[in-house]
């Protein structure tokens, strides 16, 4: 199901990273397999751990406004990423889909 490799930038990467980690708490707890789903996404677009605290300080209506920027193959590639990890625990919570909502309507203004 790997895409093929998109290249990101450093602050499409952050506000990528702030996204996931936002859909991931949404529903007030973490599952083993949101983290799976973190640990794919480090090697799909190259990041550490460290990352995820970095990308956890930006304001999220700065992330937004990154994401809007990006192409839209690159923000299809993150609609991909963030069904992905929403469903990674086996469901996807109604926090969840609320927040995606948010954030695919918000990038593609």
């Amino acid at each position: 199901m790997q895409e093929e490799t998109v290249a990101f930038t450093l602050a499409e990467k952050l506000a990528m990273v702030h996204v996931v980690n936002s859909v991931i708490l949404a529903d007030g707890q973490v599952h083993n397999g949101e983290i799976n789903a973190v640990t794919q996404l480090m090697k799909q677009i190259d990041f550490d751990s460290n990352f995820i605290m970095q990308a956890r300080n930006i304001e999220s209506e700065q992330a937004i406004f990154i994401l809007k920027q990006m192409s839209p193959k690159k923000k299809t590639n993150l609609e991909g990423i963030l069904e992905m990890t929403a469903i990674s625990d086996g469901f996807k919570h109604s926090t969840e889909k609320s927040l995606m909502t948010f954030i695919f309507e918000s990038m593609n203004k």
